[in-house]
């Protein structure tokens, strides 16, 4: 597509509101999993339906390499109808990870919607326990169980997919115990058959005042049995922007560090100090952070006061070295704010422990 009708539609996207309102996808990221080079390619389907009062049409669907084909539905879709769009992997890149993207162009909808192919390419076609066996639970193969389902906006949810394994020899029934109030998890076959997989689906649901990093989780229960560790899924809750007023983001906080880096030189293992950035706020409103995340534990935020519009402040915290590995060492924080030009704020502490 050239970059005058990509012109055109951006134009057109401008006019329009934001999709939520207009359909619904069954899914936008499908993971093929782990598959070979011999499957040759690889095809899939998703489907939009449109829950609005108008018809709407996909416009256009643009691929982010060459090495995905793409079709999706002509003409148009009525209210309470459905369309597709299907794609081809040609999977002629070798045994390497994929993440290839499709932008559709929608008409009633703001913005393109993103959707996503995944999968491993092997070599060669392995094993379950090759492929799952890595953080087994029973006879539930897993390849991980720490899930990242990625940035979750407030008001919203969001899901991701993880592909398990039934390694045993009769079908594995799975449910789950103990799981945090905002999560929702599921296996689809369930029970799974003896030898195959199925698919792991979480998803998280923003609750109200909860903000950055946050980790869900939920204890697989095997045949009835309690297995010895749970599933983690971690999100990352962030202010939404999309529901503010055009006067809302324009008068918004608009927060600028001194510094990104607080450097305490050289110090004795054990030391223990106090670490400040100091922050500007140039924007109308008042600068709040909603919540401080460290990387290491030794780190640890101080309550922050909030930064009135065209005023400075500081943001504390405190470090204790003792029990920290000898050398240079950096470690990042992550300011989850009220700012729609800077929502997610990285800063760093670096320095030597001798």
């Amino acid at each position: 597509m050239n970059s005058l009708f990509l012109s055109i539609l951006a134009a057109i996207a401008i006019l329009m509101p934001s999709g939520d309102e207009v359909l619904s996808w069954d899914k936008t990221i499908h993971n093929f999993g782990d598959v070979s080079v011999a499957d040759g390619p690889l095809s899939c389907t998703f489907t939009l339906t449109n829950k609005g009062s108008d018809p709407i049409s996909i416009l256009e669907v643009v691929s982010s390499c060459g090495c995905t084909d793409v079709k999706w539905t002509r003409g148009s879709i009525q209210p309470g109808q459905s369309g597709t769009v299907s794609a081809t992997y040609k999977n002629e890149d070798g045994p390497l990870p994929f993440d290839k993207t499709l932008t559709a162009y929608i008409t009633g909808v703001k913005k393109p919607v993103i959707l996503r192919l995944r999968g491993i390419v092997h070599e060669k076609k392995k094993s379950l326990e090759e492929l799952y066996g890595a953080e087994k639970l029973g006879n539930l193969g897993i390849k991980s169980r720490s899930i990242n389902a990625g940035t979750l906006r407030q008001g919203l949810s969001v899901s991701e997919t993880a592909t398990v394994a039934n390694l045993g020899k009769k079908p594995l029934n799975v449910s789950f115990a103990d799981v945090s109030e905002a999560l929702t998890i599921s296996v689809d076959p369930n029970p799974i058959p003896a030898g195959g997989t199925a698919t792991l689906k979480c998803t998280v649901k923003a609750q109200p005042g909860v903000y950055g990093r946050q980790v869900y989780t939920a204890t697989p229960v095997l045949d009835g049995k309690k297995a010895s560790a749970p599933i983690e899924v971690t999100a990352w809750t962030q202010e939404n922007f999309a529901v503010w007023t055009d006067s809302q983001r324009k008068d918004a906080a608009l927060p600028y560090f001194d510094q990104s880096t607080f450097n305490f030189g050289t110090v004795k293992a054990g030391a223990k100090m106090d670490v400040t950035f100091r922050c500007s706020n140039r924007g109308k409103s008042t600068f709040h952070v909603y919540q401080a995340d460290t990387e290491d534990p030794a780190l640890k935020a101080l309550p922050s006061k909030d930064i009135p519009a065209q005023k400075k402040g500081d943001i504390k915290f405190t470090l204790d070295t003792a029990g920290m590995p000898q050398g240079e060492t950096v470690i990042m924080i992550s300011l989850t704010t009220n700012s729609p030009l800077r929502p997610l704020v990285n800063l760093f502490v670096a320095g030597i422990i001798e």
